[in-house]
Order: structure tokens, then C-alpha cells, then sequence
């Protein structure tokens, strides 16, 4: 299984397409107004707040202030409000904890107002980005993301991730983190320090009570609202997050961001390094590698799959509501069954790369063809959830309903990547739209083969000229690859008459095929 990055560089931001045998799977953006990162920590102020709610608005500097819940103010609020004041008037110089008063730990249930105060300064965490119509959301309780570790000011707990499942591995990762954990810290160790030496552990741990003594030395020379640490650079981020043993290939269009991503696979797996490659910009990084293309297919509110099959994906204020077509699909009452459990299957795969692709969250319903036995339902079931198995987004897969609907729940902490497919009709006067002309190829050849799989022995399209010259010129040309799969020689006829994405086949005799 090849697994490749495929990084575009602009002169404002930063594209990453994360790949799995040549198919787009993840697509992220990196921009540079983005100033409100998850991750991001602040110092700010707290504006009003709402017992009914039992939060508080912040002001962080966005147009909508952050929403910060009780809940979301941690067990050692009132110890970590107290080394901020410290902090911030320049009566504490030393930023290590293990000499600080512990205060007493809030109650669970217990009412915002007893201990948050309007225009309180408060250190708060980006969860959640804004989205829509609304500011960020905001933790107290703080956390720095490590390649190995999350360093967790203000705590005492050592967690390790429930993905590492091997008990000695645990026993032995705990006991490792237990010896070289900072005192008035707490540790959560990833799923990428399984089998990992102490002296590696204990780097990353270093490394990132460097930047909590940094971010506290700019505490009390800061206004309110500052950022005072930034998420490390989005390439490494990704690099942390995302990039294990399994990638084959790096390629990136910007030798300053290739030297970066080579800097930093030295430090955490250098045996990896040679994959990262530069890639001579004379052709778009992204069209070179077919990104583009399947960027034109699979966004908008319809998705075509392989066999004829397609989604339609609606997007509500509430929740996304997914539609199960089985398009051209035989439906012959001896295999309707067996055609909806193919075509489900099929779409269970593509849902679980649309939510990754496009990042969509919140609540999820699906609406896949009807199934009559139980068996089929449960064997969907148990495929979408091994599909989603790889996923690194908090999700809950329900099973089928007797009504076919499966619905899921998925984390959502950053807008929806939306890209515009649709462009103006070359045909018309302005004020309509059409797919993406670049689809018109894609869509001939698949309509071919299922004329073809009928067992017609001569075919004829015809197609707008300018479509027709594409299709047979050049070498090898597209007719040319038809002949070589399909061993058939189609021919191709030009229409005047027809508008720019216009097209039909006929039979020997003439005859249009439907």
C-alpha cells in the first residue's frame, strides 16, 4: 500500500493532500490569516458571565468572543488562575511547578459564577475553531502537544493512549514517564511512543517545557487578548499528527518547506528522511499527481462511485444527510438484494473517505438502500465502522435502523473544507452553472464501458469538436487507451451542433443509446 504527501506551496498558504494508493483521502489548508488555530493559547479576559448557561464569554480578539464552559475550566482552575496573577504582575520568575501551592480542586457540579468574574484574565486554549456563525471554543485547562506526549501544566495523571493495548507495554510506558515527568505536570503519552526509549520520551518532554517556560516569560509584558503560543508550524504539525511509519513518499513544490520537513524527520525518524522529495515546479505539484482532478470529483452534493453507483451529500444547519443511489445498477428482483448490499458496501468505503476528505462533522445520517436481511445490515454495519477504524476524529457509528439510516456522530474542531466545483456554462449567458468541464472526459469513459459491458461490438460517439479533437489527438490519445483496455476501435464523430459538454452514442445502425 503506498501511502504519499503531497505538499503545494503558495505565497499566503499551504496545501497538504495526504494520499493511500494514488487516492485523495485527506486535504488540509494551511493559512497564514488563520489566527485562531486549535491548539492556539491566549491571555485574556473574561467579559460576561451566564449562570444559565454555566460559561463564560472571552474575549480573545475574534469578532464573536470564545465560549468557555464550567466543564471546560479543569479540576485545578482556581491553582492555575493564581500562578497567572503571579505570573502576570512579575512577583513569580520561576515558570516550573513543582513549588506551587496547590489550591483546592472545583466540584464537578459546581456554578461558574462562584469562581469566574467578568474582566478576570484568564490563560484559555483554542478546542474548537470558529465556525459559522460562531467564536471559538475555549479550554482552561491547558495542554502542549508533543511527537510522543502531551504535557499537561497544573496535573499530576500519567494517561495512556487506549489505542496501545499491550499491558506490558503500558505498564512499561507508564513506568518510563513516571521517572522523568516535571513535577506539578501531567503527562499523556500518544500512541506513537509505543516501543520508544526513555531518552526519546524524555527529549520530547523536554522540548516542550521549553515552550511552557516561553510562553510564560511573555505572560507579564502581554496585553489582553494576546497570543502567547502558537501551534508549531502547520508542516510540522502535520508531520506530528499525521506521519507514521506507513508513508512511502513526501513530495513538496517549495525547497524552504522540503528542508523543513527533512529537518524535522531527522529528529523524530530519521530512517525516513530519504522519502521527502523535491518536486521541480514546471508542472503544478497538484495536477501532476492527479490531485486536482480528483479534487473537481469529489466535492459538491454529488459523488459518483465506481459500477454507476453516486452519493448525495446535503448539508442542513443541524446536521449532513447522505443518499444512497444505486444509479444504473441492475435491479433485477433475483439480485436486488445482493445489488444493494454491493452498492452499500461501495458507499460505506467512499462515506468514510468523504467525512476525512472534507472534514465533516456533527451528526451525520445516511440513508443507504434498503436491505431486507438482518445478516446484510449487520455486515454494512461492521464494514463502515472497520472502514473508519484509521480515523483520527472522535466518532460513534449506530448501527442500521430498520428504516436503513445509519447515523454518526464525528468531531468537528475546524470548519468543513468547501470547495466550489461548479463553474459558469461555457453555453449559456452567465447565469447558470455546470460541473467541472474537466469531468466531461471521465464521465464519456465511464458511460462507454457500460455500453460495451451490454455487448454492443461497434459504438460511435459523438461530441462537441473541440471535445472530439481531445479525445483522438495526441499520443497516446484517449480513443488510443479505450483500444488498448477494451480492444475495440471507437469511433468519433464531431458535432457542430452540440453544446460544449454535450455527448451521445449510437449503435451500428445509428441508433442513440439511452
Amino acid at each position: 500500500m503506498d501511502k504519499e504527501i503531497i505538499i503545494r506551496s503558495g505565497a499566503t498558504k499551504i496545501d497538504y493532500a495526504l494520499t493511500k494508493n494514488g487516492r485523495l483521502i485527506e486535504l488540509h489548508k494551511d493559512e497564514e490569516e488563520n489566527k485562531f488555530a486549535v491548539s492556539d493559547i491566549f491571555i485574556a479576559k473574561t467579559r460576561k458571565v451566564l449562570s444559565g448557561l454555566n460559561a463564560s464569554f472571552v474575549d480573545v480578539g475574534y469578532e464573536k468572543d470564545g465560549f468557555l464552559h464550567y466543564h471546560d475550566l479543569g479540576p485545578q482552575y482556581l491553582t492555575q488562575l493564581k500562578f497567572t496573577k503571579q505570573v502576570l504582575s512579575g512577583r513569580l520568575k520561576n515558570y516550573a511547578l513543582k513549588d506551587i501551592k496547590v489550591e483546592k480542586e472545583l466540584e464537578k457540579s459546581g456554578s461558574i459564577s462562584d469562581v469566574v468574574d467578568p474582566n478576570q484574565p484568564v490563560l484559555v486554549q483554542v478546542v474548537k475553531e470558529p465556525i459559522s456563525t460562531k467564536g471559538p471554543r475555549l479550554s482552561a485547562e491547558l495542554s502542549i502537544p508533543g511527537r510522543y506526549v502531551v504535557l499537561v501544566p497544573f496535573s499530576d495523571r500519567i494517561s495512556i493512549s487506549q489505542k496501545i493495548e499491550d499491558k506490558e507495554e503500558k505498564s512499561r510506558l507508564k513506568r518510563l514517564v513516571k521517572s522523568i515527568k516535571p513535577d506539578g505536570f501531567g503527562v499523556i503519552v500518544r500512541t506513537v511512543a509505543k516501543g520508544k526509549l526513555v531518552a526519546e520520551l524524555d527529549q520530547d518532554l523536554t522540548n516542550l517545557m521549553t515552550r511552557w517556560e516561553n510562553m510564560c516569560s511573555k505572560l507579564n509584558r502581554a496585553s489582553y487578548p494576546t497570543k502567547v503560543m502558537s501551534e508549531v508550524s502547520r508542516t510540522n504539525s502535520l508531520m506530528r499528527d499525521v506521519f507514521n511509519d506507513s508513508y512511502t513518499s513526501i513530495v513538496v513544490d517549495d525547497e524552504e518547506v522540503c528542508n523543513e520537513i527533512k529537518d524535522y524527520l531527522k529528529t523524530i525518524a530519521p530512517h525516513k528522511e530519504n522519502i521527502v522529495k523535491y518536486n521541480n515546479p514546471k508542472v503544478p505539484i497538484f495536477e501532476k499527481h492527479g490531485i486536482e482532478r480528483q479534487i473537481k470529483t469529489s466535492f459538491g452534493r454529488t459523488v459518483s462511485m465506481s459500477k454507476g453507483a453516486y452519493l448525495i451529500i446535503e448539508h442542513t444547519e443541524a446536521m449532513h444527510v447522505i443518499d444512497v443511489n444505486s444509479g444504473n445498477r441492475s435491479n433485477k428482483a433475483d439480485s436486488q438484494e445482493e445489488t444493494a448490499l454491493e452498492t452499500n458496501m461501495i458507499a460505506a468505503t467512499e462515506i468514510a473517505r468523504q467525512l476525512r476528505l472534507r472534514d465533516m462533522g456533527g451528526i451525520i445520517v445516511v440513508d443507504f438502500i434498503d436491505m431486507r436481511k438482518v445478516e446484510n445490515r449487520k455486515k454494512l454495519y461492521e464494514h463502515i465502522r472497520d472502514e473508519m477504524a484509521d480515523e483520527r476524529a472522535k466518532h460513534k457509528i449506530l448501527p442500521v435502523s430498520k428504516f436503513g439510516l445509519i447515523q454518526i456522530t464525528r468531531q468537528r474542531v475546524r470548519q468543513e473544507v468547501n470547495i466550489k466545483t461548479r463553474e459558469e456554462n461555457p453555453d449559456g449567458d452567465g447565469t447558470g452553472e455546470i460541473q467541472a468541464p474537466i469531468l466531461v472526459i471521465q464521465e464519456i469513459t465511464e458511460a462507454l464501458e457500460r455500453h460495451l459491458k451490454s455487448g454492443l461490438k461497434k459504438v460511435t460517439l459523438h461530441a462537441h469538436p473541440f471535445v472530439a479533437a481531445f479525445i483522438t489527438k495526441g499520443y497516446p490519445s484517449v480513443r488510443s487507451k479505450w483500444f488498448v483496455k477494451h480492444k475495440k476501435w471507437i469511433k468519433v464523430m464531431p458535432r457542430d451542433a452540440y453544446t460544449f459538454l454535450e455527448f451521445h452514442f449510437t449503435d451500428k445502425d445509428g441508433k442513440e443509446l439511452s
